[in-house]
């Protein structure tokens, strides 16, 4: 499997004509290698060729229990790292560089191999990337099921009262009793007004009655990523809160008919997104519809307005609609979606019907 992933980069860069690439991004890396080295500001670079001179520059602070069939050249904190490179790249060819490389490593290596051409190649792996897997299909559904969980966790201890920062600390908690490895992205609980604010940071607000009560949360496990949003109501829910969470709903509905392969992203952001407009509440809903998900919880790839690629089978994507009133209330509901030919699959089973927390 992993061989079969370096196989269609390669296949991609012979295309592009493009004779040398270098990898930093971990969760990139571990894509293709299947290891985890997370360097800090230390150099990590994945040197694959067309020529099949492939190597992996690491810090020997990181060692591997065991190989991961490519070449590893270590050096250590009194080195210069990027020399060490230099000396292994193919002189006066271009050289593709994916976007996480720091500046600092880059212009350095410019400056040795001033005859190459330089060129953002990050698309090369993202392109592979974006396709999952039936294994990676499968981990992703096991992730899902442990949020599925969680959540539900999460909204029975909305009664107890609990500070939005004592929600987060118990989450940490529920992954660890559920066997997961963590969060897969900073959660958000927002109660009332917080919950007007897409990326509320989590603070030492208590529910009160009547307050929408927004809970995004995910889980890595396996390595692959988790991602759900649940809104409910604490009490009792005004009439107009109500009407909010209806029309969320039923645009989260309408962006999951829509989603499969086949279609343009823009066209399933429109589904959704032109619905809220036509209720009014267009210019409350002032974020994209939805993200790609996989070994992070943002991958490459949108659903939003200005995306027209055509949605591929094996692509797993965010369907997260949301109504943000300032000072008055905030709704969101998220699902992941797998596109297949005529459909997608959805990942969270987490009941969205309109729920009242007593």
């Amino acid at each position: 499997m992993i061989q079969e992933r370096l196989k269609k980069v390669l296949r991609i860069m012979e295309e592009e004509k493009l004779p040398q690439m270098i990898i930093s991004d971990p969760s990139a890396i571990f894509y293709l290698t299947g290891k985890w080295i997370l360097p800090g500001e230390r150099m990590l670079a994945l040197y694959i060729t067309l020529s099949g001179h492939d190597k992996l520059f690491i810090n020997e602070l990181f060692p591997m229990s065991e190989g991961i069939g490519i070449e590893t050249v270590w050096y250590n904190d009194v080195q210069k790292p990027v020399e060490i490179l230099a000396k292994y790249v193919e002189k006066d060819k271009p050289m593709g560089i994916d976007k996480n490389w720091p500046s600092h490593f880059l212009l350095r290596l410019m400056e040795l191999k001033g005859g190459s051409t330089f060129v953002n190649a990050s698309g090369i792996i993202d392109k592979v990337r974006m396709c999952k897997d039936e294994r990676e299909k499968e981990l992703m559904r096991n992730a899902s099921k442990l949020n599925d969980i969680a959540v539900g966790k999460m909204i029975n201890l909305i009664p107890k009262k609990y500070s939005e920062k004592k929600m987060g600390k118990i989450l940490s908690d529920i992954w660890e009793e559920l066997g997961a490895e963590g969060h897969s992205f900073d959660p958000i609980v927002g109660y009332g007004v917080n919950a007007a604010n897409p990326h509320h940071v989590m603070d030492g607000s208590t529910v009160k009655e009547g307050d929408s009560v927004v809970i995004d949360i995910g889980c890595k496990k396996d390595s692959y990523c988790s991602d759900m949003t649940r809104t409910v109501f604490y009490k009792y829910v005004p009439e107009h809160s109500k009407e909010v969470y209806n029309v969320v709903l039923e645009a989260n509905k309408r962006g999951i008919e829509k989603a499969k392969a086949g279609v343009r992203f823009c066209d399933i952001d429109a589904a959704a997104r032109d619905y809220i407009t036509e209720k009014g509440y267009g210019k409350y809903f002032t974020h994209r519809l939805g993200h790609s998900i996989g070994i992070d919880d943002h991958d490459f790839g949108d659903v939003s307005s200005v995306n027209t690629d055509i949605v591929q089978p094996g692509q797993i994507f965010s369907i997260e609609p949301g109504i943000y009133i300032p000072g008055e209330v905030g709704v969101r509901i998220e699902d992941l979606v797998i596109a297949t030919e005529d459909g997608c699959e959805v990942l969270n089973h987490y009941p969205k019907n309109l729920m009242i927390v007593e």
